[in-house]
């Protein structure tokens, strides 16, 4: 007689679980996987497919943000209340000026005004639309589904879904001490089914770590209030801007610019990077200067924040990152470890083939579910189409070495009239760095090197 516990353990029992979760869900987590991949490297892809906004060869200083401010709303006269201007984290990149309900849009979940400026010539670029760009859409597909609030709080689901697909893929590959050779192993001579089956099973392996921190994290920034709950904080989802704080000084005819506002907010940080500024809206509106402090993980949307009033320039408010709480320092986390930024260029990449990864993980599983009941026929796999492919990088590859080498054989021609003064330098680094040695040494008490 089998207890619940053994019956719910049963292999067969997780099997039908994985099965159907990958037929009911498994096109949206390819979906997740495929435009999250793509979204990670949005604003490369942006720069790609517009190429107005990248300044190629950046002059001078950069303009005021009081002159900034004033080209966008000479551009957009009739747009009143607050913006927040985001600086670029790239000498070749634009300011970009953000205006968040405008009237076009209004009635959507998350669609701003994004006004790309010059930061050396004060130029309006762009003017465009959250989600009426190639990039903003996928983004928006990736993170509602195009359904605003129906679509987030899916999109939310879909995430602890994915927890328990990864979950019952992982107990169902394993084979057991002796069989995790075997089944790392990719039959490409076994036939196509079989050679996308190993591959669903190494893939899913090998991401399933990742994929789980992804479906954890955009679980929580679907619903920030599971978490806030769990770790005893608050107002600390992603894009939130803290406190609201308004003037309470007398509205005077010598209102404190964007520019002072900036320097009276560095003196609590003189250090820290300025990433955004918000303007005041209203006479009871107040600055908040957005700065990124050193240790902070977050790169586009750090938490330190300073609030100034513009009628009096005093300090109102300071929100330091230093001083959060275990709970709060985790929830600020959330954000950069879905984007991959937290763990730099190589984290972000990494996600990129997860995503990735994601979408082969459903098309080899459906592709073996349809075999099973006879829709796809077996094939060998046939690797010898791709030997034309091979052979052609590779006189590609003999080419780019040649021109290398020509390059080199023109370079070094050029410099034989410097070679003396290399060679001589050579000689003086290397004595410089056997003194150094020696000095070491004798410090230590073992002078071998004399």
């Amino acid at each position: 007689m089998q207890f619940p516990t053994q019956r719910l353990l049963n292999r067969a029992t997780w099997l039908k679980i994985h099965l159907y979760l990958a037929l009911i869900a498994g096109f949206f987590f390819a979906l997740m996987g495929l435009t999250g991949s793509i979204s990670v490297y949005r604003e490369e892809l942006d720069e790609l497919l517009n190429p107005k906004l990248v300044i190629e060869q950046p002059e001078g200083k950069r303009q005021s943000l009081d002159k900034i401010m004033a080209a966008v709303q000479a551009a957009h006269p009739n747009r009143y209340g607050s913006w927040t201007l985001e600086l670029p984290r790239f000498s070749h990149g634009m300011i970009t000026v953000w205006y968040d309900k405008p009237r076009e849009t209004f009635f959507e979940l998350y669609a701003p005004l994004m006004v790309s400026v010059n930061p050396y010539t004060g130029e309006v670029v762009a003017s465009r639309f959250w989600g009426q760009t190639a990039t903003t859409w996928l983004l928006d597909l990736h993170t509602q589904l195009r359904l605003d609030r129906v679509g987030w709080n899916t999109v939310g689901i879909l995430g602890l879904l994915l927890m328990v697909s990864i979950g019952t893929g992982v107990y169902l590959w394993w084979p057991g001490i002796r069989g995790i050779r075997d089944a790392l192993r990719i039959r490409h001579n076994a036939g196509m089914i079989r050679f996308a089956f190993d591959l669903h099973r190494l893939i899913g392996l090998l991401s399933a770590s990742i994929l789980l921190l992804l479906a954890f994290t955009g679980f929580h920034l679907s619903y920030p209030s599971v978490l806030e709950t769990l770790v005893g904080s608050s107002g600390m989802e992603h894009g939130e801007t803290g406190r609201n704080i308004i003037s309470t000084a007398i509205p005077n005819n010598h209102p404190v610019g964007l520019e002072s506002a900036e320097f009276v907010a560095r003196g609590s940080f003189p250090r820290a990077e300025l990433r955004r500024v918000t303007t005041p809206a209203g006479d009871s509106g107040i600055y908040r200067i957005n700065l990124r402090q050193g240790s902070e993980v977050n790169q586009r949307h750090p938490y330190t924040t300073v609030w100034v009033d513009r009628w009096s320039g005093q300090v109102k408010e300071v929100r330091d990152p230093s001083a959060f709480t275990q709970g709060e320092t985790f929830s600020t986390w959330i954000w950069p470890m879905h984007t991959g930024e937290a763990f730099g260029a190589t984290g972000r990449f990494t996600w990129f083939l997860t995503g990735i990864g994601l979408f082969v993980l459903y098309v080899s599983g459906l592709l073996h579910w349809l075999h099973r009941h006879g829709k796809v026929k077996d094939r060998e796999v046939n690797f010898s189409a791709l030997r034309s492919l091979f052979y052609r990088l590779q006189e590609m590859g003999y080419r780019a070495g040649l021109v290398f080498f020509r390059l080199t054989v023109l370079l070094l021609q050029k410099a034989k009239h410097y070679a003396p003064q290399v060679i001589k330098g050579c000689k003086t680094l290397l004595q410089r760095l056997r003194s150094m040695l020696i000095n070491r040494q004798k410090r230590l008490g073992k002078n071998d090197w004399e």
